[in-house]
């Protein structure tokens, strides 16, 4: 969790006597307390997509539990990749998300990892040869609580009317956090697994962009899986417990909502863009502001 960014600010707040330092040093640690629990479980299931689970080794974030395989030769002399359409285990088809909002995060998966790939790959057309060929399974999608999420959006507008300019981070409600577990695998041409990985992130009380639908956390979630995987390939190594090298022009451009580097992750769309900020601020929902495009790009169903 990212609670002990929040302390070093609130320590730096000046009380007029010793009593005051200590009330506001222990209303911080039980603030701090009560976050940290504030973060939805995550669950690493086997989908069963993996041609192997044998190797796969512990590898956590900060905020993340993954278990993953990368055999750094293989995936370093690799130079194309094309990029199957997520599919969506029957696990997570969960009640209260529709079948439209689930095909929105498996999208966004293909669109993160199309525009991560380019960084160093030459990224192909899903019927197109290529070096690499990675296909990501959805296999749990735990809905977000639109009601916590509402009452957090109207806490955090309340405090910018009371407290205009106040630097204090208004947390969101730790009820009804969503999550999202996907695995994906990169194989060679002769269908020999080169990386793989088993990845689950639930949303939390303090980062993110909280929106007001059952499928916000998931679609949030989705964009920081693509990147995880992505940048596994690009580097043949872990993306945990290193810091990510800055983006490249063209990264920043299709983050914009412009056109991506290769032609080929047009088949899952561009990025919001400015739109797609402002509505993840104010927390609509994922639809108002992003589409899966019709041509061919509608997620495939789970086998």
């Amino acid at each position: 969790m990212v609670v002990h960014r929040l302390l070093p600010k609130v320590r730096r707040w000046r009380m007029p006597n010793p009593s005051g330092r200590a009330t506001l040093r222990s209303a911080a640690v039980v603030t701090a307390a009560s976050l940290m629990s504030g973060c939805a479980t995550v669950a690493l299931d086997q989908g069963g997509s993996l041609t192997s689970y044998g190797q796969l080794q512990p590898s956590d974030g900060v905020l993340t539990k993954s278990k993953l395989y990368v055999r750094e030769d293989g995936v370093l002399a690799a130079r194309t990749v094309r990029i199957v359409p997520a599919t969506i285990a029957g696990k997570a088809r969960v009640e209260g998300i529709t079948d439209q909002e689930r095909r929105l995060v498996a999208n966004a998966i293909d669109r993160s990892l199309c525009a991560g790939l380019s960084e160093r790959f030459t990224v192909v057309a899903a019927g197109d040869d290529a070096d690499l060929t990675v296909h990501s399974l959805i296999t749990q999608m735990t809905p977000t609580d639109e009601t916590a999420v509402a009452a957090s959006k109207g806490a955090s507008v309340a405090k910018t009317v009371l407290l205009p300019g106040v630097p204090v981070p208004v947390p969101r409600i730790p009820i009804g956090l969503g999550s999202l577990s996907v695995e994906a695998e990169a194989r060679a041409r002769d269908g020999k697994q080169e990386a793989a990985m088993v990845w689950g992130r639930g949303a939390n009380a303090l980062s993110g962009s909280a929106r007001v639908s059952p499928s916000g956390d998931a679609y949030e979630l989705a964009s920081a899986f693509g990147d995880d995987f992505s940048r596994m390939l690009v580097t043949g190594k872990t993306p945990f417990g290193s810091l990510a090298k800055p983006p490249s022009m063209d990264r920043i451009q299709s983050w914009a909502g412009g056109a991506p580097k290769y032609a080929a992750c047009e088949a899952f769309g561009r990025e919001p863009g400015i739109a797609g900020l402002v509505g993840g601020a104010i927390g609509v929902p994922p639809d108002w502001n992003d589409k899966v495009p019709d041509a061919g790009t509608a997620t495939a169903q789970a086998q």
